[in-house]
């Protein structure tokens, strides 16, 4: 599918997550009793139920929030394309999610025959998204609600599951692909683990927002890799405010 797939018919995205709670202690005493409960059976040894709450906590949609949604698309100018990237990001996450719907709609609008196309999206992205629009109140749009589709009907590009190739025995991170393909890595800042400490400790938003937008740019050079196409000049992705 993606190679017959146009340029324009992909929509990047990738999202930044991180604990609802800077500490486990600020939490109420109910939802601590409801993380031991979550992380009880998983808990490594020698880690306490409070240490593992900073380490484990962003990536649950229980005990988490979005921070961050970064969007990217192909929009041909010219002879050629380049890439448009724009960020969503702040502390109010139902706004940020109502944001991120509003546009969404927007491009939908334009153009309906675009895939969500990102690394691992099928089995995190997307899932925490609708997750936290339930928790926040909101209403799933139909184009998220895959759970209601049939496989044929799905609109979604994922990296990580078209890298497979049928083989599930083993996960390949985005750095590593992109490093397979000749792509040069984007975690020149931070990674993933650090995300939080950003967030709670230094409250840098624009920071956890530029290393977001890095991965959207990532994994339209792996499409692009995937098409047999060259790689984007830094000139041909634009960061749209």
């Amino acid at each position: 599918m993606i190679t017959t797939m146009r340029l324009d018919q992909f929509l990047f995205i990738d999202i930044e997550t991180v604990s609802e709670s800077g500490n486990f202690n600020f939490l109420t005493q109910e939802w601590q009793h409801l993380w031991e409960e979550k992380v009880n059976r998983t808990l490594p040894e020698g880690v306490t139920i409070d240490e593992y709450y900073p380490q484990r906590a962003g990536v649950m949609a229980e005990f988490a929030k979005v921070v961050c949604i970064s969007i990217g698309y192909f929009k041909k100018e010219a002879a050629s394309y380049n890439l448009r990237v724009k960020s969503i990001y702040g502390d109010n996450e139902k706004e940020l999610l109502q944001s991120f719907v509003q546009t969404v709609n927007q491009l939908e609008a334009s153009n309906n025959k675009w895939s969500f196309t990102g690394h691992n999206i099928k089995e995190f992205d997307i899932p925490f998204l609708c997750r936290r629009l339930l928790i926040n109140g909101l209403p799933i749009p139909v184009y998220l609600d895959f759970q209601n589709m049939k496989p044929w009907e799905t609109n979604l590009v994922d990296t990580f599951q078209y890298w497979r190739f049928g083989d599930y025995k083993n996960f390949t991170s985005l750095k590593l692909l992109a490093a397979a393909l000749g792509i040069a890595s984007p975690k020149d800042d931070i990674d993933g683990s650090m995300v939080g400490d950003v967030y709670w400790k230094e409250k840098d938003l624009p920071r956890i927002a530029a290393y977001c937008q890095k991965d959207v740019v990532t994994v339209a050079n792996i499409i692009l890799r995937f098409k047999s196409q060259p790689i984007l000049h830094s000139e041909q992705v634009i960061f749209v405010k």
